[in-house]
């Protein structure tokens, strides 16, 4: 049983350390130098009754970070 909670116990606490994370970035967004959500690529339609977003450029990167994060961690 004690090798159960171990494993519980490190993936909550990657958890908590990946939300603190996110909660800094979203506390000091304005600050970066990149701005996630404006990056050149990222589609933004306005019209007089709406507006469509979505941000492609964005997408990709992180998923371009996140990629390396778990290759980087997951090797063991």
């Amino acid at each position: 049983m004690g090798s159960y909670h171990q494993c519980v116990g490190r993936t909550l606490i990657i958890v908590g350390l990946v939300m603190v994370a996110f909660g800094i970035v979203v506390t000091f967004g304005d600050k970066l130098p990149i701005k996630l959500g404006r990056l050149p690529g990222d589609i933004r339609i306005e019209g007089k009754n709406g507006s469509f977003y979505f941000p492609v450029a964005t997408c990709l990167l992180l998923s371009v970070l996140l990629s390396a994060l778990m290759w980087l961690f997951g090797k063991r």
